[in-house]
C-alpha cells in the first residue's frame, strides 16, 4: 500500500506528500485508521516526522480525530470542495489576467513562459491510460506555472495551502479518461489567451473552467455518496 522512504532532511514533507498521494489515490480510503506506529512502520521511519506530518494533514483537513488517540482519513466533502472551488476560481482568473497582462507589457521572464508552455506540453502529451496520479500532478503543475507566470507570488501562497484538498478531489474526476481530454484543451485554450496577451478572454475562460472543474467534483462526490 506504500512503499517505504529512505530518511532525508525534509522527512516530514516527504512523510506528508507520500500519504496525501495515498489519500488522493483511494489507497487510503476514507475512514481509514492512521496511527503514528502504523505509518511509521509502513513507511520506514520514525514516528516522529509522521506525528507532525500528521497534525498537518490535520490542520489541512485531510484527516479527522477518530476517538481519543487516533485519526482517521477524512470523507470528501463535496460542500467543502465547492466552496473552495469558489476561491480558487477568482484567484486562477485573477492569475491568468496579470500573467497576460504581464506578457503584453513585455516583462514576463522567459523562463517562466518556458515553464508554462513545458508544463502545457507535457500534461497533453500524456497517454489516456496514465496513471491518475500523474495525470493529477500535470494538472497542478500548469496551474502552479500559471499562478507563478501572474508575478504575483501571493496567489501560489494562497492556494499553496489549499493543494492537498485540489489533489484529492481531482483525482475524483481524472480517473475519467474522457474527462481528461477535456481538461487538457481548456488548459491550452487559457495558455494561448495568456502567451497572445488577451487578459480579459484568458481571465474569463481561466474562471469557467475552475467553475466547471468545481462543479464536475461537487457532482462525483455526491455520486460516489449516494453509491
Amino acid at each position: 500500500m506504500l512503499d517505504p522512504l529512505k530518511p532525508e532532511p525534509a522527512l516530514i514533507d516527504l512523510v506528508h506528500g507520500r500519504l496525501v498521494e495515498a489519500i488522493s489515490a483511494g489507497r487510503l480510503p476514507p475512514g481509514e485508521r492512521l496511527t503514528q506506529g502504523r505509518v511509521a512502520e509502513l513507511l520506514d521511519v520514525s514516528r516522529q516526522p509522521v506525528s507532525h506530518a500528521l497534525q498537518v494533514l490535520k490542520h489541512q483537513g485531510l484527516v479527522v480525530q477518530h476517538g481519543r488517540k487516533g485519526l482517521a482519513v477524512a470523507p470528501l466533502d463535496a460542500t467543502q470542495i465547492w466552496h473552495l472551488y469558489q476561491v480558487r476560481e477568482v484567484l486562477d482568473g485573477l492569475a491568468a489576467r496579470l500573467a497576460a497582462m504581464r506578457v503584453a507589457q513585455g516583462s514576463a521572464q522567459t523562463a517562466e513562459l518556458d515553464t508554462l508552455q513545458t508544463a502545457l506540453d507535457a500534461g497533453a502529451a500524456l497517454p489516456s491510460d496514465t496513471n491518475t496520479m500523474e495525470m493529477v500532478r500535470a494538472d497542478v503543475a500548469f496551474h502552479k506555472a500559471l499562478h507563478n507566470l501572474s508575478g504575483n507570488p501571493e496567489i501560489a501562497f494562497t492556494v499553496s495551502e489549499q493543494w492537498p484538498q485540489f489533489t484529492r478531489s481531482m483525482a475524483a474526476v481524472l480517473d475519467d479518461e474522457d474527462h481528461r481530454s477535456v481538461i487538457w484543451n481548456e488548459h491550452a485554450e487559457i495558455a494561448a489567451l495568456v502567451l497572445s496577451g488577451d487578459a480579459e478572454l484568458a481571465e474569463a475562460r481561466s474562471k469557467e473552467h475552475a467553475r466547471r472543474a468545481g462543479e464536475e467534483i461537487r457532482q462525483r462526490i455526491g455520486q460516489m455518496h449516494d453509491n
